[in-house]
């Protein structure tokens, strides 16, 4: 018998299970609303002991999607969802919303303890296509470490015969340190609430530890050492860059991960040019 199996939700969603319990749930055929710019996302997402990691329309910023990937400024036209920061103008809500739409299946692959999910998808503003992506989500259990992962990749390429300049309210709103663009982890609210707990932390490669001294400096990986309210269980989610260190982007109060596509500096992808992503996130029931 496999660890892990795959079950078809109508078309909309592929979900994950480990020896029968849900391990996540990848929605491909999003129905969210337009301002919140539809895309493909990952809810629920769950640790080995049960609990549920993703944070999905969050309150505070309902358009953080748990865990989806994503870019904030294209060009004008926001993939990110929510307002727009523009500079000299700080955020408002503007008619310039993106969306990602799933167009076909590569693979939906099971191996004993991996399974492999991969598609086509196009991102659009209205009937223009930016972007042509080749997705890849590929999970591998560990049941006796109690561990799991999930990496994440993908390959876009420039279709919209112009370049294209990929921002983020600092790069392109001027708001300093907010760096939101690419793979985002929107968290379980408490899962960073350390009720003075020092084993309750944020750290990263370097021996880096709290988010003022991890938030913005390359390394090749981040970790949440974090507990559950209810169940009180205890998990770390270890995100790694698969290419190389990264300058991460990390909120605690309300608990979020993004991989910046780009940083303090747009970044220019001309016509046919490629963006690749390649990230790998870990999650580890503590005993």
């Amino acid at each position: 018998m496999s660890d892990l199996t795959l079950h078809e939700d109508g078309s909309a969603a592929m979900e994950v299970r480990a020896r029968g319990a849900l391990l996540f749930r990848y929605v491909v055929v999003p129905g969210t609303a337009g301002k919140e710019s539809p895309r493909p996302y990952v809810h629920p997402l769950r640790s080995l002991a049960g609990d549920t990691l993703t944070n999905f329309r969050p309150n505070d910023h309902p358009w953080h999607h748990a865990l989806s990937f994503t870019l904030n400024q294209v060009s004008g036209v926001n993939f990110w969802g929510g307002p727009t920061c523009s500079r000299g103008e700080g955020y408002a809500w503007r008619d310039d919303h993106g969306e990602q739409r799933h167009e076909a299946w590569i693979d939906r692959v099971v191996d004993g303890t991996t399974v492999r999910l991969a598609h086509r998808l196009t991102w659009n503003r209205g009937s223009r296509v930016l972007f042509t992506e080749e997705r890849s989500l590929e999970a591998a259990v560990d049941l006796a470490a109690g561990a799991w992962s999930l990496r994440w990749s993908g390959r876009l390429r420039n279709v919209a015969g112009e370049t294209l300049s990929l921002g983020n309210p600092h790069s392109h709103g001027g708001l300093a340190g907010s760096h939101y663009s690419g793979l985002q982890f929107r968290g379980a609210r408490e899962l960073l609430d350390d009720h003075l707990d020092p084993t309750i932390k944020v750290a990263a490669e370097g021996g880096l530890e709290g988010v003022p001294a991890v938030h913005g400096v390359p390394a090749r990986w981040m970790e949440w050492h974090g507990q559950l309210d209810g169940s009180l269980h205890r998990v770390v989610i270890r995100f790694e860059n698969l290419s190389g260190p990264l300058p991460w982007f990390v909120r605690r109060n309300y608990p979020l991960a993004a991989f910046p596509t780009e940083f303090d500096h747009n970044r220019e992808i001309g016509p046919g040019g490629l963006l690749e992503i390649d990230h790998r996130l870990t999650f580890t029931s503590v005993p």
